[in-house]
């Protein structure tokens, strides 16, 4: 009875497990670009934003979407947005596709902010959406 007692919890303890990384990954676009891209990369001193960073084109659509939403509202990549999207009118979804098509030639500073919104780092006026 023991033995089943222990099994039960044990298997209970792995379904909340699995749910809470699912979970995780729904809050979280870019948990699995990070693991993909950055695999071998150590935490910390900024080794996995540097690593983002270098992999900016390479996203999955989920967490492309994240790191653009700060491309376009961030306040690091405001001059980024006025030097390459600057004709393209707010609010149509012209703008993340311009700065997508423009990652290239995107400012240090903006790839850095959107790069800090990939690993979930609260940014200076502008939290991680």
């Amino acid at each position: 009875m023991i033995r089943m007692r222990f099994g039960l919890v044990i298997l209970a303890a792995l379904l909340l497990s699995g749910s809470a990384a699912m979970a995780q990954q729904a809050n979280d676009p870019c948990a699995a670009d990070i693991k993909k891209l950055c695999a071998g990369v150590q935490g910390g001193e900024g080794r996995i934003t540097a690593c983002i960073k270098s992999h900016l084109a390479e996203l999955s659509e989920a967490c492309e979407a994240r790191v653009l939403g700060v491309g376009v509202t961030g306040k690091s990549c405001k001059p980024d947005v006025a030097k390459l999207c600057g004709g393209i009118p707010a609010g149509t979804g012209g703008i993340r596709a311009c700065m997508k098509s423009h990652m290239a030639e995107v400012s240090d500073d903006c790839k850095g902010a959107m790069s800090q919104a990939a690993v979930g780092k609260k940014l200076f006026g502008r939290g991680a959406p």
